[in-house]
């Protein structure tokens, strides 16, 4: 068996060294391409193209999110050596923003942690971080109501979008839950751990923090005090999981939104989200969306919001099937626009892979 086993490493260390040299012969490839494009290093359509095609490629046994873990470390380690890319977030470090945000970017991006969601639109805005990464709605607690309100009065264009599992983990600075005294953790992480902090820590106060890792933070500081957060926020302040998945629902997902100053090219599977006004008269809904209809249009979100200027008035989120340039979406826009007092475009980009 050992004789075998000495075999099989021999073969990994050959097949490393062979990824090594064609990692870096892609390196190289990705260095020309960058000069020669003398403008952004980043394009989210081509990269969502480059995943899309490996995991469809893939024969296994690597699950397909693997697949996309891989590459886009690898493009990111790639854009590095042009040019590393600033990408601000909700912070402080170890938030899920963060965690989307190297999802997207890869490590190799150079995060830029913000106050709050305002003020990360605001670094992209006014160039300093090159995208974003902002919340938009969570599968159990619903929609980012401060995301949406800045979409509608900010320049940023969506370009890409990220569905991250939300994993909340019970944290603190020693082993166990006995003698935890209070609880912190942004608002929605505890209405989705509910259900558990009921069943096992009943009775002990829940404090609310400005971010999971401000909770995590706060709970280093205090023996008797625990934090509900992710995975990265444990390793940042040095805490141990003391519970993992405390979730009530296991699908727990978040969507996010990358944002930059212009929205991206046509990757062959893209969704483009608009916001919408119309009369407040009956019908006048069905008669926005009907277009949409006539012309074969998937439509995967509607959210409204108050507009704002007025008592009762709204405004609406939807997210469509496609590009922005597809003949068919530029027809049905042109159609909606005729029952709209309002009408403006957010952005076009890949479906997250």
């Amino acid at each position: 068996m050992n004789e075998q086993l000495t075999q099989l490493r021999d073969r990994i260390d050959a097949i490393d060294e062979a990824v090594l040299q064609l990692l870096n012969e892609r390196a190289r490839l990705a260095q020309a391409i960058g000069h020669l494009k003398n403008g952004s290093i980043y394009r989210a359509e081509r990269e969502a193209q480059v995943v899309r095609r490996l995991q469809g490629a893939n024969p296994g046994p690597l699950p397909a999110e693997s697949i996309s873990v891989l590459f886009k470390e690898i493009m990111s380690a790639c854009r590095a050596l042009e040019q590393p890319l600033s990408v601000a977030y909700l912070g402080p470090q170890g938030t899920f923003s963060e965690a989307a945000s190297v999802k997207h970017f890869g490590h190799a991006a150079i995060g830029l942690p913000c106050a709050d969601i305002d003020e990360a639109f605001r670094a992209v805005e006014r160039g300093s971080a090159g995208f974003g990464v902002a919340p938009v709605e969570n599968s159990s607690e619903g929609a980012v109501n401060r995301t949406l309100d800045l979409l509608l009065s900010s320049p940023l264009k969506i370009c890409g979008e990220v569905n991250l599992r939300v994993r909340q983990h019970l944290m603190r600075k020693v082993e166990g839950t006995q003698g935890i005294e209070v609880v912190y953790s942004h608002p929605q992480s505890l209405g989705q751990c509910h259900e558990w902090l009921g069943q096992h820590l009943y009775g002990v106060r829940t404090v609310h923090a400005a971010s999971n890792a401000e909770a995590a933070r706060m709970a280093a500081e205090n023996p008797e005090a625990a934090a509900i957060a992710g995975e990265l926020a444990a390793e940042h302040y040095e805490l141990k999981i003391v519970a993992r998945d405390i979730e009530d629902e296991p699908n727990n997902t978040t969507r996010f939104l990358v944002l930059g100053l212009e929205d991206a090219a046509p990757s062959g599977r893209d969704k483009t989200s608009l916001v919408l006004a119309t009369m407040n008269r009956p019908g006048s809904l069905m008669e926005l969306l009907a277009p949409l209809a006539r012309h074969d249009i998937g439509l995967s979100k509607l959210e409204s919001r108050p507009a704002r200027n007025g008592a009762w008035e709204y405004v609406f989120y939807v997210d469509i099937d496609g590009h922005r340039n597809d003949p068919n979406i530029q027809k049905a826009l042109h159609a909606v626009e005729a029952h709209c007092t309002f009408l403006k475009v957010l952005g076009s980009y890949p479906v997250a892979v």
